[in-house]
């Protein structure tokens, strides 16, 4: 457990560097420091494709003597032994105001951290504030965030010039962010993904049916010709994978 003399010690090196994961403990504050809110990527899911990624997180806190540390670290897995960790590039402070937002930056590595994608998912925000006075708030879990594998869908639909009531086949496929490989590779069978049109002169597309994705991840199916339009697949995404829409592919119907 920590104590007022080890927190008035760590106040210097935490300063000077940021906070990395510590052993399990509980949350535990000492005087009328408070952190009031952590804010991460904007309230956003984080997406993140094969190139490194920048995020911020947003850590306030108030104490009337101001404070000597803010800061923050992003982590995957349980507080007590994390499977990847994030640090920020520094901490916040000194500052003499009584409530302070502290703006920390994150970079994330694909194939480094996260290493690959069984880190995709819930991370969560480990925050603290050292008081000017010494008196100190430790967060386990201040916020969590959605970490996803980018998305990529591509739709075709053909023929593009057809007779009024022919069939007409749209194909398409959807991958997702490979992070261990650098690459993207096809859905696993079974997500399903929405096949929409948009008729010529509307300005939004309706949902046409429900098609799921084969083992490489593509797509296809079969629709009547009626009217010019533009045909899409669209995928809502999941806890580990993030939303998508391909571009539209228009059909000159005749």
């Amino acid at each position: 457990m920590r104590t007022l003399s080890a927190v008035a010690a760590a106040i210097g090196v935490l300063a000077l560097s940021a906070l990395a994961i510590p052993a399990a403990h509980a949350d535990e504050k000492f005087g009328d420091t408070e952190i009031t809110g952590v804010v991460v990527n904007g309230d956003r899911p984080i997406v993140l494709g094969t190139t490194e990624r920048t995020v911020t997180v947003e850590v306030t806190a108030t104490d009337p003597a101001g404070f000597d540390a803010i800061n923050a670290t992003l982590y995957h897995g349980p507080y007590s032994a994390p499977d990847a960790t994030v640090s920020s590039t520094s901490a916040c402070g000194p500052t003499t105001d009584a409530t302070s937002t502290c703006t920390l930056t994150f970079t994330l590595e694909p194939g480094t951290v996260p290493a690959d994608d069984a880190s995709a998912g819930t991370w969560s925000v480990s925050a603290y504030a050292i008081a000017s006075d010494s008196d100190a708030e430790f967060l386990d879990s201040a916020a969590t965030v959605a970490v996803q594998r980018d998305t990529r869908i591509t739709a075709d639909a053909t023929p593009e010039r057809v007779a009024w009531g022919r069939t007409i086949t749209v194909t398409g496929g959807v991958r997702h962010a490979d992070w261990a490989t650098g690459t993207y590779t096809g859905a696993e069978a079974g997500r399903p993904v929405e096949l929409q049109f948009r008729e010529e002169g509307c300005d939004t597309y309706t949902t046409v049916k429900t098609v799921r994705t084969a083992a490489d991840g593509t797509v296809s199916t079969t629709v009547l010709a009626t009217s010019d339009g533009s045909y899409r697949w669209a995928y809502a995404g999941t806890a580990d994978t993030a939303a998508a829409v391909s571009a539209g592919d228009f059909i000159d119907v005749r």
